[in-house]
C-alpha cells in the first residue's frame, strides 16, 4: 500500500480575508522530503505556511496535511493538527521567564502530556538530538542565537511530528550558525523521517544545501526540482 503524502494540495486558492493571495496551488510533499519555499516578501509564503498549520482556513480546493482534511478544519480540530506537526520560527518565540527545560515542558503540557517521567524522557531525548543536552537548566537569555534556534527546533520535535514547517529559521543568524542549523534540519529529515518545508530568503543556503524548491511569484506556486535556476 502506497504511503499517503504528508502534504497534498490540489487546485487550492489561498485567501487573506477576501484577497486572493495564491491561485491553483498543487503541491505534494512526501515523508522525509526537504523542500525550500522561496519568494519575495508579500508573495504568499507566510499565507501558504499558515494554511498548512491551520491558521488560515482553506476555502477553495482540496488539501490534507499529516492526514487532516484542511477543508474540514475548525478551531476545535486545529490543536490536533498541530500535535502532528512542528513549527520553527525566525524569532524563536521562547518564554523568557523560564528555563529551556520548562519551555519544553510547557509545550508538552499544552499538547496534552501529563506524566512527569515521560515528559522528562522526551525533553532529554530532543535536547540530545539538537546538541543541547547540557543546557536544559539555562534561561533563554543565557544562550546564543543559534542555541535558542536549536531549542525552538527541539520544541518542534516534541511530538515526533511527521512534518516540520520552518519560517525563516536562519533569518537572525550569522552564516556559520546558519550552516549548523541547516545540517541539523537535514539530519532530522533524514533520521527522523520528518518532511520539512522551510521558507527562506537566503539563496546561499540553497546553493550550499541543495534540495527541491517551491517558489511563490505572481500569485502562483511553481515547483523546481533543484536550485540550479537561481
Amino acid at each position: 500500500m502506497t504511503e499517503q503524502p504528508i502534504i497534498q494540495l490540489s487546485n487550492v486558492n489561498i485567501y487573506q480575508g477576501t484577497s486572493l493571495i495564491l491561485a491553483d496551488v498543487n503541491i505534494t510533499v512526501n515523508k522525509g522530503e526537504f523542500v525550500y519555499l522561496i519568494g519575495r516578501t508579500g508573495t504568499g509564503k507566510s499565507s501558504l505556511l499558515k494554511t498548512l498549520y491551520g491558521d488560515l482556513r482553506l476555502k477553495e480546493g482540496a488539501g490534507q496535511v499529516v492526514g487532516f482534511d484542511l477543508k474540514k478544519m475548525d478551531w476545535k480540530k486545529v490543536p490536533y493538527l498541530r500535535r502532528n506537526l512542528g513549527v520553527v520560527f525566525q524569532d524563536f518565540q521562547l518564554l523568557t521567564d523560564r528555563t529551556v527545560y520548562d519551555n519544553l515542558k510547557f509545550a508538552l503540557k499544552a499538547t496534552g502530556w501529563t506524566e512527569t517521567k515521560k515528559m522528562d524522557e522526551k525533553i532529554k531525548d530532543v535536547l540530545e538530538k539538537v546538541g543541547l543536552e547540557t543546557k536544559g537548566f539555562k534561561m533563554p537569555y543565557e544562550l546564543s542565537g543559534g542555541e535558542q534556534q536549536r531549542v525552538d527546533i527541539a520544541r518542534a520535535m516534541l511530538n515526533s511530528p511527521k512534518l516540520i514547517l520552518a519560517d525563516e529559521p536562519t533569518g537572525n543568524l550569522d552564516p556559520e550558525t546558519s550552516d549548523g542549523i541547516m545540517q541539523l534540519l537535514f539530519r532530522i529529515s533524514r533520521e527522523e523521517g520528518a518532511a520539512i518545508v522551510m521558507a527562506t530568503h537566503d539563496y546561499i543556503l540553497l546553493q550550499k544545501f541543495p534540495s527541491r524548491v517551491l517558489r511563490t511569484e505572481n500569485g502562483k506556486v511553481t515547483d523546481h526540482a533543484s536550485v540550479t535556476f537561481v
